[in-house]
């Protein structure tokens, strides 16, 4: 086996099953993923669900790449427990090629997209409100996901596989419907960094109609997403970085103020000045100059994961100020956020790739994060050719 350009971790934890043949309910599809812990990404094959009833058939076009496929597909968080061989992408764009005779609100042609998640309890309160990503009994990802709610069909013991592939199915409810004119390319990252950021924005008023000045941490591919849509809804938009190095690409992408950390002066001069702070950064970090920037009744919401507990006093959060957390989006807050981008134009930058990339890709990400303002967008009929 040729070595890897990337590093895989957490080694006693590493959990290797043999890719079973299809069985007759399923059938075989061709996808890029690692075969096993410490094994590069290559082309394989995988068992894909026949669609059932309410299934719909999505033949893949495009799938975005994510900083987070890296960090699960190299078995690095240990809350989320790699399964391999592992096929990663959840951010999937396409057209609709098959429907079972209880899907609604798709037929074949359509273009549509998938998430981060394919299947959930339907049950729960949150469920029951279209928050499927908040599902008490927790949703079932795109792939390294159990198979525990009983709507995802084939083989029911082994794990999902995801977005790196030639196509999926899935129950109706995680199949969205995309606008005939969304260019596909843009769609897939909508699914990941569109809705990561939309949904703390729509949760804390920034789409009813009051004006705010919203602050966005971290200016990578999560933060100028966060960016492009604050400016839309009509804000005022602070970008917050550790340096003066993302000003220009920052201020390119909508920002109306720029706020350097490592600077006291710059944090300063905007204290007690933003009504809403989202912090995307993936590190643990000092958070003490965004709480001071915090308005009164201001609110600070994490997207990026950290384990590492932070330390915050009584005094920070005076007056009223507010500490929360989001990720992700359920299916109606999804559906508001295709409406909202394809009307006023918002996609992430993209760079078009083939597989035989994927490697040199995640090798960067590894290194680098979602550090840039370019989402990575495999092409997947080019990648067959």
């Amino acid at each position: 086996t040729p070595a890897t350009m990337f590093d895989f971790l957490n080694p006693e934890v590493q959990v290797n099953h043999e890719m079973p043949e299809p069985q007759d309910n399923e059938y075989s599809e061709v996808a890029w993923g690692i075969p096993k812990f410490g094994e590069p990404i290559k082309q394989l094959n995988i068992p894909r669900p026949k669609v059932g009833d309410d299934d719909v058939k999505l033949d893949i076009l495009y799938c975005g790449i994510c900083h987070s496929d890296v960090v699960s597909g190299t078995n690095e968080l240990p809350g989320f427990l790699s399964l391999y061989p592992c096929v990663a992408g959840h951010e999937l764009a396409g057209k609709v090629v098959e429907v079972g005779k209880n899907v609604t609100d798709l037929k074949v042609g359509d273009k549509a997209g998938i998430g981060c998640f394919i299947d959930s309890c339907f049950n729960c309160p949150m469920c029951l409100d279209e928050q499927e990503n908040y599902c008490f009994k927790m949703p079932t990802y795109t792939y390294c996901g159990q198979k525990t709610h009983g709507h995802v069909g084939g083989n029911q013991e082994i794990h999902t596989f995801g977005g790196y592939s030639g196509s999926n199915v899935c129950h109706q409810r995680f199949v969205f419907k995309l606008p005939d004119d969304m260019p596909l390319e843009k769609a897939g990252p909508l699914f990941c960094a569109g809705i990561t950021m939309f949904e703390p924005l729509y949760n804390h008023g920034a789409l009813e109609g009051k004006k705010m000045n919203i602050g966005v941490a971290g200016i990578g591919g999560l933060g100028t997403m966060g960016i492009k849509l604050a400016n839309k809804m009509g804000h005022t938009v602070t970008a917050i970085s550790s340096s003066e190095r993302k000003r220009e690409m920052a201020m390119s992408k909508g920002a109306h103020n720029y706020v350097a950390t490592s600077d006291s002066e710059s944090v300063n001069g905007n204290m007690a000045s933003l009504n809403l702070i989202i912090d995307t950064i993936p590190v643990h970090h000092n958070i003490k100059p965004y709480l001071s920037m915090l308005a009164p009744g201001g609110t600070l919401v994490f997207i990026g994961m950290v384990v590492k507990p932070y330390e915050v006093g009584m005094a920070d959060l005076v007056p009223q100020k507010k500490i929360t957390s989001s990720g992700v989006g359920g299916s109606r807050v999804t559906k508001q956020m295709i409406k909202f981008c394809y009307e006023n134009e918002v996609y992430s930058d993209i760079d078009i790739v083939t597989a035989d990339k994927l490697n040199e890709i995640w090798a960067k990400l590894q290194k680098e994060g979602n550090a840039s303002s370019t989402r990575y967008v495999l092409d997947i009929k080019a990648s067959t050719k």
